[in-house]
Formats: C-alpha cells, structure tokens, sequence
C-alpha cells in the first residue's frame, strides 16, 4: 500500500509538472522574439513591426495566462503530497523558490499589464523597456526554478544536521552556481527559444501557405529562424555540457541513458542504438560510435565511465556505510548532548551514505537490521528503468538536430534566395510546430526518471519523502488534476487557434526600398513564394 501511495503522488506530480511545462518553453522563447521584434520596430519606426509585436505578443498573453494558472498547482503540492521532504529540504530548496516568487514572479507579473495596456500611455522606449522587462522577467523565474530542481540533482552547500533531523543550507552561493543547475538553466531556456522559435515559424508558414498576412509572416520567418537557428545550436552545447556535469554528479543516471552495464576501457564508445534488457543486463543489437560517450562524458581520452554493474556494486558499499552512519545517528537522538565523541565521529564519518541507508526503508523499518538480500535489493532500487531513458534521450537528440537543419534551410532561404520558400518546406514547418515540446517533455522525463529512486539525489529517496495519505485521497486528486488541466489545456489551445486564425486586425501596407528591390524576383518566384503577389490589404 506505501509503495501505491509513492507510486500515485509521483505519477500526481509527474502529470502536473508535464502539462505545465507545455505553457513553459512557449513563454520563455516568445518572450524574448516580441522583445526582439519590438526592439526592431523603435529603432525602424516601421509600423510592421509594431504590429507583429502586438500580434505575437497577444499569442503570448494567452500562453502565459495559462501557464500561471498551471504552475501555482505544483508549489501547493510540495506541502500536500511531500510533506516529509519539504520539512526535511526545505531550508534549503524553499530558498529559490521564494526568492523566485519575490524577484522574477512579481516583475513579470506586473509588467505584463503595462505592456498589453501601456502601447498608447508609454513613450516607444518606455515601452520597449517594459517588454524586455517581461521577457528578462520570464527567463529568471526559470533559473531559480532550475536551482532548485539542480539542487536535488547534485545536492551540494547543504548539510545533515543530525539534531534537527534536516538538511540546512551551507553555502547559498553553492547554491546558486551549482554546476548541475547552471547546466540545466541555458539548456532549458534555449529548449524554450527553440520551442517559440519552431512555433512562430509554422504559424508564418500557415500564413504563406494560405497567402495570407505575407509580409507579417516573411518578417516573422526571418526572426525566427535565425533566432530559431542560434537557439537549436545551443541546445546541442549546452546538452554536452550537461552531459559532462552528470559524469560528476549523476553517474547512474548518465550509464542508464546509454545502456552501460558495464565499465568500458577508456575512451568510452557511445550507442547509437540499441535494445536495452533489464533482465540481461545488456544492450541487445547495439551500433556504437567508438571515443565518444567518453569524450562527451569526461573530455579526456583516459578517464573511465563507470557502467551500471560497478555502479550497483559501489551503492551496496554506501549501503552498508550508510548503515554505520545511521545506528550513529540514533544514539546521538537517544543521548543528544551525552553522545560519545567516538559515536558522533562515527557518524561524521560516514554521513555522506546516510541517505543511501534510507533506501533499505523499503524493505524494513530499522536498516540495521537488513539482511544481505533486502541489501542487494536496494542496492539494485539504484538502477531506473533503462530502456525509457535510453530511447527517451534519443529521441529527444534526433529531433534537436532536426531543429537545427529546419531552422538552417529557412534562415537560408530567408537571407539569400529574396524569402522564397517552397510549399513543400513550408508545410513541413507547419508540421513540425508540435516537435519542440515532444523534445522538451523528453528531457524533463529524462532528468526526473533518471534521478530515481532519489528525491534528492544520494540524500533523499523518493519511498521515506511523501506524505501520509490514502490510495483513495491520491486517486481522486490526480483524477481532479487531470480534468482540471485537460480542460485549462483545451482552453489554451482554442484560444491560440481562434486568434492564429484571425490573424492580425488588419495588415499594414509595405511599399518600402525591401519590397521595391525584390518586386521583379517575388513576381518570378510567385510559385515558391505562396500569395507573393497578394496586395497587402488582401
């Protein structure tokens, strides 16, 4: 039944988190293109531009509406369903999170209004400020949130105090340029400009392909995919970066990812492909490219990976170190101040596995009294299920270097064939519009099924931090979450399309030096060019 009511509030939480994150990357990437395109329209003074600001901006409104509505859910359930980790981090992880809401949430939230309702109060500059403001804003709720998260992956300026029982926070710098959530912070927010970038380029493409709003959706083309294209080339980057980070921190997530089972001779091959089996222990029809998992994972040619055999070995030793740490620890409950020095030495030296003994919870209630079985088990608990983050982080890359080739073509043919873009490549863009956020539920399903059985990663497993509820009472809260966030999703997604489909209110003519110049190639091109020779008031 424990095991059910662990089980439930992960899948809760998993199902919050994953339909929040679907307003997430939208926010962060638009916010930043309508700050680029009002940018452009003060410095031109070119009444275009101010349209595709307003425009975009209004898809903009819409998708953080709702993602605001979606995400306060999931801080309220750190106290519903994980009562014991909130009181066990909660100095530590409560950190980011208030200073989140107090620094990023509010100024975003604040200007916001100023810029829907400020276009005719402010001066064009002040304006601008206010967007950039929104935008700087919503990429800084996004880092604190990522400290957060990047502490729970690589648990570091914090230590166990064994007289309150908590985790306590040593060092907020740590904290803070934790290497782990630096990593995750560029990777997720350039996976957001990717996002908004696809995005704005298939709705374009849907405007050409309609000959509709054509000098709205060549311009919008021309952002986004150079943004488009700088973002998609950064992911790649700063995915090896964090790659490299969780040879450090995240061993057994990094050799679960690539169906390692065992430790290779250095350089490390990487596999292409493969079939991983749990039962086996190995990775069936494997293709591998030699050298390269070991210099992504250690940029060295000399440096092992440890594969997941070594690695279950090394957490049956932290278990039974963790053991020692533990029956130090409930003498010193026991004697407090009357504590031997010898005892609180004991328990010095090994309180680093104490939360590796945590994991024998499962199976009993007092871990010294394990057995080498119930050890063994735990220490195999150390091992997620491989073959969904194997194919979950593949997929995720293939579709990363599928966003760089779109974003090349179109910045390609924007910037030296005159803007003309065949129908075929257009509707390809059109289809492509959904890939981001498949690419971007991949990672995050990757990073969070990647760090089980831990809550916080060698410190908290995930079994002892949930809180003491029925199957019944988690049952019906998840049903409620569902339906609550399908229809607010619902709801979402009419309102984009109503407003994609209306379009701007109405076109601003273009009879400058740019259109001039190309009038005879747009003319010649009308076959590649959809609606080239649509007059702007259509």
């Amino acid at each position: 039944m424990e095991l059910d009511v662990v089980e439930l509030s992960r899948l809760q939480f998993a199902m919050t988190a994953l339909y929040h994150f679907l307003f997430v990357p939208l926010t962060l990437g638009l916010s930043i293109i309508v700050a680029l395109m009002e940018t452009v329209y003060v410095m031109t003074n070119r009444p275009i531009w101010r349209q595709m600001t307003k425009f975009w901006g209004t898809l903009f409104g819409i998708n953080f509406a709702i993602g605001v509505a979606t995400g306060i859910t999931m801080e309220f359930q750190f106290g519903m369903n994980w009562s014991y980790y909130s009181h066990y981090v909660g100095d530590i992880f409560g950190a980011p999170l208030a200073i989140e809401g107090l620094m990023a949430f509010f100024m975003e939230a604040t200007f916001v209004g100023l810029f829907f309702f400020g276009w005719d109060k402010l001066s064009k500059v002040g304006h601008l400020t206010v967007t950039w403001l929104v935008a700087i804003g919503s990429n800084f709720s996004a880092l604190w949130i990522l400290i957060a998260n990047g502490w729970m992956q690589n648990p570091v300026g914090a230590e166990f105090n064994p007289v309150s029982m908590r985790m306590e926070m040593t060092s907020f710098f740590d904290v803070v340029f934790n290497e782990v959530a630096q990593a995750k912070f560029v990777h997720t927010v350039s996976a957001g400009y990717v996002t908004a970038s696809v995005f704005v380029l298939g709705v374009s493409a849907w405007y050409l392909l309609k000959g509709r709003h054509i000098e709205l959706a060549r311009r919008s083309i021309t952002i986004a995919a150079s943004f488009g294209l700088a973002s998609a080339l950064s992911v790649v980057v700063l995915g090896d970066e964090s790659g490299y980070a969780a040879t450090h921190s995240q061993k057994m997530k990094l050799a679960a990812i690539e169906g390692m089972w065992h430790t290779e001779l250095a350089p490390a091959s990487f596999t292409a492909i493969g079939f991983p089996d749990m039962e086996a222990r190995e990775t069936h029809y494997a293709i591998h490219i030699p050298w390269m998992m070991g210099l992504i994972g250690t940029r060295s040619l000399t440096e092992e990976i440890p594969g997941i055999a070594e690695l279950v070995e090394n957490a049956e030793a932290r278990i039974k170190s963790g053991i020692i740490a533990y029956d130090a620890l409930e003498q010193i409950r026991e004697l407090r101040d009357d504590a031997p020095a010898d005892v609180r030495q004991q328990f010095e030296d090994h309180s680093a596995d104490l939360g590796f003994a945590y994991l024998l919870k499962r199976y009993v209630d007092d871990p010294r009294t394990a057995t080498e079985k119930q050890i063994a088990l735990a220490s195999n608990d150390t091992v997620p299920t491989v073959w969904p983050l194997f194919w979950g982080f593949r997929i995720m890359v293939a579709l990363g270097f599928s966003f760089i080739a779109l974003m090349a073509y179109f910045f390609y043919r924007a910037n030296w064939k005159g803007m003309t873009f065949p129908r075929p490549m257009l509707r390809l863009a059109v289809w492509m519009i959904p890939a981001p956020w498949i690419a971007a539920e991949l990672g995050w399903f990757v990073a969070e099924f990647g760090r089980q059985p831990w809550t916080v990663d060698g410190v908290l497993p995930t079994v002892m931090s949930v809180s003491h509820l029925s199957v019944a009472d988690l049952a019906i809260t998840l049903a409620g979450f569902v339906t609550f966030y399908s229809v607010l999703f619902v709801i979402e997604m009419s309102l984009m399309v109503k407003f994609i489909r209306k379009g701007p209110y109405m076109d601003v003519p273009e009879t400058d030096v740019w259109m001039a110049k190309h009038e005879h190639r747009l003319r010649t091109h009308d076959g590649n060019v959809p609606g080239a020779n649509v007059t702007p008031a259509e």
